[in-house]
């Protein structure tokens, strides 16, 4: 579950968005084997979890046969990390600091106002282009279908309207 909580978030529907964000990007198993997908790092599995330790700051790990950086619950990259990190005043890489990254990203890219009012699909589709596990990311990597993501996001408590 997000660290974040509702009203700092700005709602419940947000914080069962970022639930379903990284149900998506680390998968129901790998979050539980981890500390609820804040520390791990890109190319983990459930069968081989790859971990970090410590928040003091982005990891910045080179998986080399994937060419990435990702690390954390939203699998966020290095080289993005370093620019929002200096922009938002984010003192480390702790959870509330990664959900205020996820946050932002999902500002940024028009998804909240959809966020809010309930509208999944079109909030999935605003933000598919930052997760590679998002149904329409374009980058070669598994797909998440959007009915088995909408599920996640209504058992993490949040609401669908048509």
């Amino acid at each position: 579950m997000a660290r974040i909580d509702a009203q700092a978030a700005g709602g419940a529907n947000r914080v069962a968005f970022l639930d379903m964000i990284a149900f998506s990007e680390i998968g129901a198993q790998l979050l539980a084997l981890s500390d609820d997908g804040y520390n791990v790092l890109v190319g983990s599995t459930p069968a081989k979890p790859l971990l970090f330790k410590g928040y003091a700051d982005h990891p910045n790990v080179l998986n080399a046969a994937l060419h990435s950086t990702a690390a954390g619950r939203y699998q966020i990259l290095y080289r993005w990390w370093r620019i929002y990190k200096a922009q938002m005043f984010l003192r480390d890489f702790s959870p509330i600091s990664q959900d205020r990254y996820a946050l932002q990203q999902l500002k940024e890219h028009g998804a909240l106002p959809y966020i809010d009012s309930g509208r999944f699909e079109l909030a999935v589709s605003k933000c598919a282009n930052v997760w590679a596990s998002l149904p329409g990311a374009g980058y070669g990597q598994h797909e998440n279908q959007l009915a088995h993501l909408q599920a996640a996001y209504q058992g993490a408590g949040g609401e669908v309207t048509t």
